[in-house]
C-alpha cells in the first residue's frame, strides 16, 4: 500500500499509528507504542519528521516521549517538573507545539496546574513559563473537570513574540513579548456562564483556540460557553453559536488553513450532558466566519450520544478528522459496522506524506473532504479503542454561588 497519510492515534493504552493510501480510503494499524503511557496528545514536527507525544503513566509520571526513526525507538524527556518554590506540582502534560520554522529545536508544552514549558533542545529537558507560572490572577484560577489544563497554545508566524496559551479555568492569555508577560483577552464579550459576573478578566474555560496561519490575527474558539471568533488577536469576541448551532457547548473546533472564513465544530447538547443533541452527530460548518452554520450528518449514525474530546478532531487542506469516545451503533444503510476500525479517546495528530518533508496536520478517526456533505464508513485494521466494548472505525466523506465545574 502506497502510504499517503500517517494518523498517530492516542489512547490510554498507548500510541497507535494509521497509516493510510494516497486516497485516504485504506488503512492499517500498528501498535500500541508506548505501551502503559496514556497519550493525551501527539504530533509530528513538519521541521524534522520527529515524533513528540504528551505522554502520562500512573508511576511514572508525566513527560514527553519523542522519536526520530518513526516511531520504531522512544526517547523520554528528562523530568518535566516545576521549581520547588511555587508548591507545584506537575498532574499532566497536555499538549506540545512544535515552534516556528526560525526555531529549529524549539517546542512548547501546555501542562496541568495551568503551566506552560519551554525546549530549546529538541525535547531533552523543559523550562517553565515564569510569566504563567507567575501570573498575577493565578490565584483565581481554578481547575475544570479535566484539570487545570493548558490545552491550547498558538504562534503567530507573522509575529514570533506573540503567541496564545489558553487555560480550564483561566481562559486566553496573549503575550506580545515572547513569554515574558501574559495579557488576558477575555473580557470582551467571551462568557463563563458558570459565574454571577459571566463577563470577568478570567475564569472562562476555552475547550480548544486555533489561530488562522493565513490571516493570523483571526482567532476561533470552542468554549465552555459559546463559539466565538476574533479578528483583532484577541482584543475583541463575536458570539456565534446563535446563529444556527443546536449548543454552543462542546470542545473541539476545526479550520481549513485555506480559507480564513470556514470552520467546524461538533456540539454537544450542554456542559451537564455530554453527548450528541437529540442523539444526532453531526458537524456544523460555516463558510461565512460564523454568520450560518450548515449541518453535515448524511452518512453519520442517525442515533449517536458520541462524546468528541479536545484534541480527538482535525483538519488538512483536504480533509477533516474526528474520533469518539464511545463505540457508536451500526452505521444505518448497510455501508459497513461501527465498531471494527480505529476510534480515540484522547488526542491524536495526522500528517500527509508529500514529496520530501511530510506536511504536519493533526487527527484522528472519521474524515470528510471539504465540498459536500456525505461521510462513507472506512473500516481499520484492528481495534484500538481504549474503552471496554469496541472502538469508531475511520468514516469518509465525499461529494452566584460556588460556579458549576466546567469541562
Amino acid at each position: 500500500m502506497a502510504i499517503g497519510v500517517l494518523a498517530l492515534v492516542g489512547t490510554r493504552k498507548g500510541l497507535f499509528l494509521l497509516r493510510g493510501d494516497d486516497a485516504r480510503r485504506t488503512w492499517q494499524a500498528e501498535g500500541p507504542l508506548l505501551g502503559g503511557w496514556g497519550v493525551y496528545h501527539a504530533t509530528v514536527d513538519a521541521r524534522d519528521g520527529t515524533i513528540y507525544a504528551a505522554a502520562n503513566h500512573v508511576v511514572y509520571g508525566p513527560t514527553v516521549q519523542r522519536s526520530a526513526d518513526g516511531g520504531t525507538t522512544w526517547q523520554r524527556s528528562k523530568k518535566v517538573g516545576l521549581p520547588e518554590w511555587s508548591g507545584l506540582t506537575v498532574n499532566a502534560v497536555w499538549h506540545i507545539e512544535p515552534g516556528l520554522p526560525q526555531q529549529p529545536r524549539t517546542l512548547y508544552l501546555g501542562a496541568d496546574p495551568g503551566v506552560l514549558f519551554r525546549s530549546d533542545d529538541s525535547g531533552e529537558t523543559w523550562e517553565p513559563n515564569r510569566g504563567i507560572l507567575e501570573h498575577p490572577t493565578r490565584d483565581r484560577w481554578f481547575p475544570g473537570a479535566g484539570g487545570l489544563c493548558c490545552d491550547s497554545i498558538q504562534l503567530d508566524p507573522r509575529d514570533p513574540r506573540r503567541m496564545y496559551v489558553c487555560i480550564a479555568s483561566a481562559g486566553t492569555l496573549r503575550t506580545e513579548d515572547g513569554g515574558q508577560t501574559w495579557l488576558p483577552v477575555n473580557n470582551n464579550n467571551v462568557a463563563a456562564d458558570y459565574f454571577p459576573n459571566p463577563y470577568g478578566e478570567i475564569g472562562q474555560c476555552v475547550h480548544k483556540l486555533l489561530l488562522h496561519p493565513a490571516r493570523p490575527e483571526r482567532l476561533w474558539q470552542q468554549n465552555h460557553s459559546g463559539v466565538y471568533r476574533s479578528d483583532d488577536c484577541g482584543d475583541s469576541w463575536e458570539r456565534l453559536d446563535g446563529n444556527g448551532l443546536p449548543s454552543g457547548f462542546g470542545f473541539p473546533i476545526m479550520i481549513d488553513p485555506n480559507d480564513p472564513d470556514t470552520a467546524l465544530v461538533i456540539p454537544e447538547r450542554s456542559p451537564e450532558y455530554h453527548y450528541s443533541p437529540d442523539g444526532r452527530l453531526a458537524v456544523y460548518r460555516t463558510r461565512d466566519s460564523g454568520q450560518t452554520w450548515e449541518e453535515m450528518s448524511d452518512g453519520l449514525p442517525r442515533r449517536a450520544w458520541a462524546a468528541v474530546l479536545r484534541e480527538a478532531s482535525a483538519s488538512d487542506a483536504d480533509s477533516l478528522y474526528f474520533g469518539t469516545c464511545r463505540r457508536l451503533p451500526r452505521c444505518p444503510g448497510g455501508r459497513g459496522r461501527v465498531g471494527d476500525g480505529a476510534s480515540l479517546c484522547r488526542p491524536a495528530s495526522v500528517v500527509r506524506a508529500d514529496a520530501g518533508r511530510p506536511r504536519a496536520a493533526a487527527a484522528a478517526a472519521t474524515r470528510c473532504a471539504r465540498d459536500g456533505v456525505r461521510f462513507e464508513l472506512r473500516g481499520a485494521a484492528r481495534p484500538l479503542s481504549d474503552r471496554p466494548g469496541g472502538a469508531q472505525p475511520a468514516l469518509r466523506h465525499r461529494g452566584g454561588t460556588a460556579p458549576a465545574v466546567p469541562g
